[in-house]
């Protein structure tokens, strides 16, 4: 049993109402005495951000396991899943995955692919709610904004490593003349899974083949990692039974990176290609179904080399 009750206290919500703003007292049973008053809640703000590193308990619920956002708009349930196109999809809010309908204190889901599930809304503070399954006894908490105010860029940036993961492959798409000569030159492809932690594989086959067709010449394990510069993120590739590459990571656009060599000062750019969204739990690519995960990366003391 859950030791606190639903709401209880005295707690401000701000409503968007029409062309103004209402404020909402929520006090004790408020929101319990009322189905109506719950939806108020859920739709006090354009969109909740997962804050999955404060999760609680040893369940699942599959479609908030694998959201950035959701949204709660009208009865219709939407989510940001990917990090490609977040804060474009949808006007910032995500795609339509599913329904929902409250009761008091409770919000029903109807999700496209996960199916029924009823779920507890408690307030933390006045822009915090949790939703908690009593099935698997976890909890959920999720932070309010408006898509006004909302960091889709800092979201993007702190969930590189997801972002590696939404297509099928990254194909070479330019190599820099200047550079010293080494074998990454003749990786065409590289691909990223969230299994083990990061695991990737790359191939050497031409530009241009099909992706059914690649082979997958060299694999091994990848991390991101954050740096003492806040707009500097690096990757490692560490090949089974050959040592490592070590590239600065820029993001130029949600299609395409550039990876600067930093051994032999060459730049790389890859494109994206099969983009994989997430909203099936089960991937209609080769890639298991993304579920993001307690983390936070690993930070190195570096000093940015590429020049800018």
């Amino acid at each position: 049993m859950k030791a606190k009750k639903l709401l209880f206290g005295l707690l401000g919500i701000t409503l968007l109402a029409t062309s103004c703003y209402t404020e909402v007292i929520i006090e004790d049973d408020f929101i319990v005495e009322s189905a109506f008053n719950t939806d108020q809640v859920l739709q006090s703000y354009d969109l909740w951000y997962v804050d999955i590193n404060a999760t609680e308990g040893n369940g699942e619920v599959p479609f908030l396991q694998r959201a950035f956002t959701v949204a709660f708009d009208n009865g219709i349930l939407l989510a940001n899943n990917n990090i490609v196109g977040i804060g474009k999809t949808g006007g910032g809010l995500g795609i339509d995955v599913g329904s929902y309908a409250t009761l008091s204190g409770i919000v029903e889901i109807d999700h496209d692919i996960d199916g029924l599930w009823s779920l507890d809304v408690y307030a933390i503070n006045n822009n915090t709610i949790e939703l908690y399954d009593s099935r698997s006894r976890t909890s959920y908490f999720l932070n309010g904004y408006r898509t006004s105010n909302f960091d889709y860029d800092r979201v993007f940036y702190e969930n590189i490593n997801y972002f590696l993961q939404e297509y099928d492959a990254w194909e070479k798409t330019f190599t820099s003349e200047v550079g010293a000569i080494n074998e990454f030159d003749d990786e065409n492809y590289l691909q990223f899974f969230s299994d083990n932690g990061g695991y990737f594989r790359s191939s050497v086959d031409k530009i241009g083949t099909p992706l059914t067709n690649l082979q997958w010449d060299f694999e091994g394990d990848y991390e991101v990692f954050d740096t003492n510069d806040e707009t500097l993120k690096t990757l490692t590739l560490d090949y089974d039974f050959m040592g490592n590459d070590y590239f600065e990571l820029y993001v130029i656009d949600d299609g395409t990176i550039e990876l600067y060599h930093v051994t032999s000062e060459t730049v790389y750019e890859f494109g994206g290609r099969g983009f994989v969204q997430f909203l099936k739990s089960k991937s209609q690519s080769s890639k298991v179904d993304k579920k993001r995960v307690k983390s936070s990366n690993k930070k190195m003391n570096v000093t940015r080399q590429r020049k800018m």
